[in-house]
């Protein structure tokens, strides 16, 4: 079996454990399906993340130990020859939505929504990958076009006839709205630092205009650099996030660069972790944005200049997922100095660096809804800490599962329902008992839910600590 992901760090997982039960074949990936102890932790509704599909279904073959009982079926020859193309395996696999709450959660710290990307990474290999797979993964790359892309949404939401025509074609929900991109792009400041290892390189910035960065003192390295990771939903969907995200850094004393392109590099095509790509399976085109990405953070990390991002789902890929792909010692490196904007103002609030004060907010109390990712691995901590820093600000964090969009998962026509299932569990429940509260959500696809599930708008905290900003220390 040709593994996708770099299996190797379970390379002694169940050695000599008569219990283990790892099955016939698979090498590694098999030792870590056969991490699961069959506690069944996974089959209680405690408070946490895990497992919303069993949540909402009360099945136990819907729980991460019930899809390890079909992928140990699979892995010994029980379905077949092509057993990871099995249709009892698909049936097992297809509502794990990847929310990583069993990796923090389990006891053993099953790993189903890594083992989750092998099993679509070894069916798409059997099967092919399907159009709407196509087309969803390949989002990042499709904005490119996005005028053009931006209207045929605004015109398929607005029209309910096709719709349905893309349902049945496509198999995207004629129930569901499309995000749809903004009207305009996140604009770029002009670049005020430059490592010195490419001072004599061109960059682009995002309004396509070339810079070529000369030797004055802005293009000296400082402790107060700090690289902005403009994610694809940020940058086409979101841009005030970003917006406020700089403002915010900046306003804090710190000299903000945004990630880009190199010229030579498709500088058009905005940098991208590959998320999408990896969710569904699609590894290589995954490593290919991935190794892009190194590249143009190469300076970056021999500096040691931190990397900040919007996006629990993209900048934690870079934490974990990266590590997966057979990149080396760069994605190790990454993976260590890459933050959420959160982290990192609570990180260095700790170290008395971020000084800036805030004002108070004429808001009711905030609901707060965690990101599935932050939440397993422990990132709410530093969401409170920040939070904290806003005087006589009232906020409780929602005791909430994953809220069921989960990328593309919540726009697919056999998933739409479960989807806002999910949601209904808990979240939604807890935003209408609260209709006068802000809602402060850092996941686009945790907005998106929202949005669609009470008909109103979250926020992301770069835009709360923008609003606390003090008038007077506003750019």
């Amino acid at each position: 079996m040709k593994h996708h992901l770099d299996w190797s760090s379970y390379e002694t997982a169940g050695q000599g454990d008569a219990y283990a039960g790892i099955p016939a074949t698979g090498g590694d990936f098999a030792k870590a399906v056969a991490v699961c102890i069959s506690e069944k932790l996974c089959q209680r509704m405690p408070k946490g993340v895990m497992c919303p599909s069993f949540r909402v279904t009360n099945d136990a073959a819907h729980s991460p130990g019930g899809r390890v009982v079909a992928l140990k079926a699979a892995l010994n020859g029980e379905f077949g020859g092509d057993a990871l193309a099995d249709p009892r395996l698909a049936a097992a696999m297809e509502l794990c939505v990847g929310c990583k709450g069993c990796k923090r959660e389990c006891a053993n710290q099953v790993d189903m929504a890594a083992i989750k990307i092998e099993y679509q990474a070894q069916r798409n290999t059997y099967l092919g990958i399907s159009f709407r797979d196509w087309l969803m993964a390949g989002l990042p790359r499709i904005l490119r076009y996005r005028r053009i892309l931006r209207s045929l949404i605004r015109l398929r939401n607005r029209t309910p006839w096709l719709a349905k025509l893309g349902e049945h074609f496509m198999g995207i929900s004629a129930k569901r709205q499309l995000p749809e991109p903004a009207v305009a792009l996140y604009s770029a400041p002009s670049i005020p630092f430059v490592p010195s290892a490419l001072r004599s390189k061109v960059y682009r910035s995002m309004d396509g205009v070339d810079a070529v960065p000369d030797n004055s003192v802005q293009n000296e390295a400082s402790d107060r650099d700090v690289i902005l990771f403009v994610d694809t939903f940020a940058l086409h969907f979101e841009p005030e996030i970003a917006q406020a995200a700089h403002q915010v850094l900046t306003a804090a004393g710190y000299r903000v660069t945004t990630l880009q392109a190199l010229v030579g590099d498709e500088p058009e095509r905005a940098l991208c972790c590959g998320r999408t790509y990896l969710s569904l399976g699609q590894v290589e085109l995954a490593r290919r944005d991935a190794r892009r990405m190194q590249a143009a953070l190469r300076p970056a990390l021999a500096a040691g200049t931190p990397i900040v991002g919007l996006e629990p789902s993209c900048i934690l890929s870079l934490r974990d997922d990266h590590l997966k792909l057979g990149l080396g010692e760069e994605a190790v490196a990454l993976a260590k100095q890459v933050y959420l904007f959160e982290e990192f103002i609570a990180k260095e609030h700790d170290r008395k660096r971020f000084t800036l004060e805030f004002s108070p907010l004429a808001r009711s109390k905030t609901l707060v809804h965690g990101h599935c990712h932050q939440k397993a691995v422990g990132a709410m901590k530093s969401l409170r800490k920040v939070l904290r820093l806003i005087p006589e600000f009232e906020f409780d964090f929602i005791e909430a599962s994953c809220c069921g969009m989960a990328g593309s998962f919540g726009l697919e026509v056999e998933h739409a329902d479960i989807s806002m299932q999910m949601a209904e569990l808990e979240l939604l429940p807890a935003l209408r008992a609260a209709p006068d509260a802000t809602i402060l959500a850092n996941g686009f696809s945790c907005r998106h839910q929202i949005r669609e599930g009470v008909d109103r708008q979250p926020v992301h905290v770069a835009m709360l600590l923008r609003d606390a900003i003090p008038k007077e220390q506003t750019c």
